[in-house]
């Protein structure tokens, strides 16, 4: 697994890019996003959503709160933004994409800070004491994806075209704000749980964050060899590659 090696400490070495470039990569998840004030109408969005048991699509959504779907996108991406709402994809059910539903977020995430600080000791120590931090930590996080993807059984399409669909779909869920392609092959990862942890160490951090992607390929079926992280190497997002066969690419 010398690819991580070799990729991280590019980023961590060359001043002028990375981490380092001002905004580059994404912004910040957990509580700090979740703080962010919302306008009225926004307001009037998210207690709508808070009244569902379950997420909505925007249709029900433009149902039960009287708005046109095109003013909903707005307030949608507005609270997504501010990281009061999640968008997750649905299972797919038939022909088409799959629908997108909406969720919202509480305002104060119970814990945060103690785990970020956790978090940020950990890539510390590994930073400090391992001869190959970036190994290290992706191997940690290949563990770690597989758990999760193994946690969050998904039904539906199957292939590696499916197991693309449910690793952005986790990568939603755990609070990267992934922004696809339509074959989910280039995602623009927008929100980044440990930020400041990885801007501090990106050989560790962002080691972790690309396990557990191909943890989770692998979990759903798979092959994660071509999985690529590209860590603050665009405005506002980190760009990460999930691999496609010649049919996908075909189709």
């Amino acid at each position: 697994m010398d690819e991580f090696s070799t990729v991280f400490s590019v980023k961590t070495t060359e001043p002028s890019d990375g981490p380092s470039r001002p905004g580059y990569g994404p912004a910040p998840g957990g509580q700090a996003a979740s703080a962010a004030p919302v306008s009225r109408a926004q307001a009037r969005v998210l207690s709508a959503l808070q009244a569902e048991a379950e997420p909505v699509t925007l249709t029900d959504l433009s149902i039960l709160t009287g708005l046109h779907a095109n003013t909903l996108r707005d307030h949608l991406d507005a609270l997504e933004s501010a990281g009061r709402v999640r968008r997750r994809t649905a299972a797919p059910t038939g022909p088409g994409r799959p629908r997108t539903l909406y969720a919202p977020l509480p305002a104060d995430h119970s814990g945060g800070s103690e785990y970020a600080g956790l978090a940020a000791a950990l890539a510390s120590t590994i930073h400090r004491t391992s001869p190959q931090p970036a190994r290290d930590a992706a191997e940690a996080g290949e563990g770690w994806g597989h758990e999760l993807a193994a946690d969050r059984h998904r039904p539906g399409e199957t292939g590696e075209a499916g197991a693309r669909g449910n690793v952005v779909a986790l990568l939603d869920e755990i609070g990267f704000a992934p922004r696809s392609d339509a074959t989910d092959t280039t995602v623009r990862l927008t929100r980044c749980p440990l930020l400041d942890t990885a801007r501090r160490f990106p050989d560790v951090v962002c080691a972790v964050h690309l396990g557990i992607v191909r943890g989770a390929l692998a979990e759903y079926g798979a092959d994660p060899s071509g999985a690529e992280l590209h860590p603050f190497s665009e405005p506002g997002a980190c760009r990460l590659h999930l691999p496609a066969s010649p049919s996908d690419v075909r189709r």
